[in-house]
């Protein structure tokens, strides 16, 4: 993500301003837009005392083509990058029950933006994921994220069998969502130190990445579709944990 890059829609750019204020360099506001989700955006930006730049609904498609931009934007300052060698003092800072979420190969951007709000809302500390046929932290995904995009470490790794190897030594118990599971997820131990590994769109878990899992679980399927959207997989997944732990 370069200096200067753009996220859009109300709810990415509320949440943006919100948490990370310094990091906008300025918000792009359509002038045709009098409506009162754009008025309350406006007056959210301006308490924040943030630069506004105002342009016509043409000059912000230019900008962001084949988008759904509501006529809100902002462009930002680059974020923080997080490398490889800081994932165990993440897990460190998480403290007693650290919870990772590990995604082999998710290429749809929407989905990686979906799992990194999840990723927000239960807590964790981590979002692991290949560096090579994966998707990555585009325009797309970060307005699906809402704000999650800035507040969860996204890690990019080499090496995602290595890794997963890692995190077994740091203490975290590996659980795997695959079909062939042996064991429905709300019956697997989800209330230590975990990482939650989900499968591509399709594909699901490599044979690698299954093999490194100390557990595999699977999700009843009542109809007949074979499996759910991994976004919302790893939601069941990742809120059953947090049930867990809390009890």
């Amino acid at each position: 993500m370069s200096e200067g890059s753009l996220i859009f829609g109300h709810h990415a750019v509320r949440a943006m301003v919100a948490r990370s204020a310094s990091r906008v360099i300025e918000v792009l506001l359509v002038d045709e837009r009098q409506d009162k989700r754009m008025n309350e955006t406006r007056k959210l930006v301006e308490q924040a005392g943030l630069p506004v730049k105002r342009l016509g609904r043409k000059d912000l498609n230019h900008l962001l083509p084949d988008t759904s931009h509501q006529g809100v934007a902002a462009r930002l300052r680059v974020p923080r990058q997080w490398n490889e060698p800081e994932l165990p003092d993440l897990v460190a800072a998480a403290g007693p029950k650290p919870l990772v979420l590990i995604l082999d190969g998710v290429q749809d951007p929407h989905n990686l933006g979906a799992c990194m709000r999840t990723a927000d809302a239960v807590g964790a500390c981590a979002v692991v994921v290949p560096k090579d046929r994966a998707a990555s932290l585009t325009p797309a995904a970060r307005k699906v994220a809402s704000g999650a995009a800035e507040t969860v470490p996204l890690i990019r790794v080499t090496n995602l069998s290595r890794t997963m190897l890692l995190l077994k030594e740091l203490g975290l118990t590996l659980v795997g969502a695959d079909e062939r599971g042996p064991v429905m997820y709300h019956q697997a131990d989800l209330n230590g130190p975990l990482g939650l590994v989900m499968g591509a769109e399709g594909r699901g878990l490599r044979r690698l990445t299954s093999e490194r899992c100390d557990v595999l679980v699977q999700l009843p399927m009542e109809g007949i579709v074979e499996s759910l959207n991994v976004s919302v997989a790893l939601g069941v997944m990742a809120f059953e944990a947090v049930r867990q732990r809390s009890v």
